[in-house]
């Protein structure tokens, strides 16, 4: 077992927190070795970049997605035992062990599924959870601004749940990840003919920002994307939101925004991901050692294009997506 952690000690600088030897679990506690964490991209950036409104406040965890094995539970445990291998979603950062209550977010996983890219539960869950409350169905039209893993995982999620999904970026690997995962239409936002197509395929009764696009929602209004009584589905974060008056009067549309997950997202992203109803290998781009984290990190800080789904291994050993 690891007995460190990462932390954001300045701004664009990780650092390594001794967490010493972990406590006997208390009554209802269980102590989870860290097996795999999940790097949430957009929110962890924003934090180690100190930008809208994250961070600042160094040194600072973040991240809420861990994958590991129990190792001991406290006597009135009655929910796990030790050896099962659950997905812990609490926001703690990137641990090496976690000790917390049975109640909390913390989701016992099959064998059935390849347990590591579970590690991306939580940017999944996220996707899934704004599905699920914004109310997409079968036969909706949705339409999806952005192919990081959240925008990825809400056109899948979309399209599981019966709806026809358009999703839309500037980059070739995220585009050809989702059509790998069964977009009905992918598309080049940089295409000259870009819009001309958006407006072709619409109007759309959901359309979801993931990509922060500071005139999305007046481009939207501009081409008539949005249909009578649609939702805008705010994922992406944003400082503020300028919105035109008119993508709202009249229409009786509206705009919503959605976060985080709970246990019920995910014991239903469990059955997708079970099903093939859900796929994340083909938008993993890298699965390393943890101790590669600064290399990866700073490749985050960047911005750089190559960075997709990104896996940290906690044993000694590197591995390939």
């Amino acid at each position: 077992m690891r007995t460190t952690a990462l932390e954001f000690v300045e701004r664009g600088k990780l650092g390594i927190y001794d967490l010493g030897d972990p406590p006997e679990p208390g009554p209802s506690h269980v102590l989870i070795e860290t097996k795999y964490t999940g790097v949430t991209n957009g929110t962890e950036r924003h934090a180690f970049m100190s930008e809208f409104g994250y961070g600042g406040n160094f040194p600072c965890r973040h991240g809420y997605q861990q994958v590991g094995e129990i190792i001991a539970v406290g006597r009135d445990v009655t929910a796990f035992q030790s050896g099962d291998w659950v997905f812990y979603g609490q926001y703690v950062g990137h641990n090496g062990w976690n000790l917390t209550d049975q109640g909390s977010l913390l989701f016992k996983l099959p064998k059935s599924i390849e347990r590591r890219y579970c590690a991306l539960f939580g940017v999944a869950g996220v996707a899934l959870r704004s599905v699920r409350r914004m109310g997409v169905g079968q036969g909706d039209n949705v339409l999806v601004f952005g192919q990081g893993p959240i925008g990825h995982f809400v056109g899948q999620t979309a399209r599981a749940s019966g709806a026809k999904v358009t999703v839309a970026d500037v980059l070739e690997k995220r585009l050809e990840a989702a059509r790998q995962c069964g977009a009905h239409a992918v598309l080049d936002a940089a295409d000259a003919t870009f819009f001309t197509t958006l407006e072709e395929g619409g109007p759309y009764n959901f359309i979801y920002d993931c990509c922060s696009a500071e005139s999305l929602l007046f481009d939207i209004q501009a081409h008539g994307l949005l249909a009578h009584g649609g939702t805008i589905g705010m994922v992406a974060v944003r400082e503020n939101v300028t919105y035109p008056w008119r993508i709202l009067h009249g229409t009786e549309a509206k705009i919503e925004t959605s976060c985080h997950f709970g246990l019920d997202d995910l014991r239903v992203l469990v059955f997708l991901y079970e099903q093939g109803l859900v796929k994340i290998e083909p938008m993993v781009s890298h699965c390393v050692s943890i101790d590669e984290a600064s290399r990866i990190y700073e490749m985050l800080g960047n911005r750089d294009e190559e960075l997709l789904g990104t896996i940290f291994d906690w044993s000694h050993e590197d591995r390939e997506p």
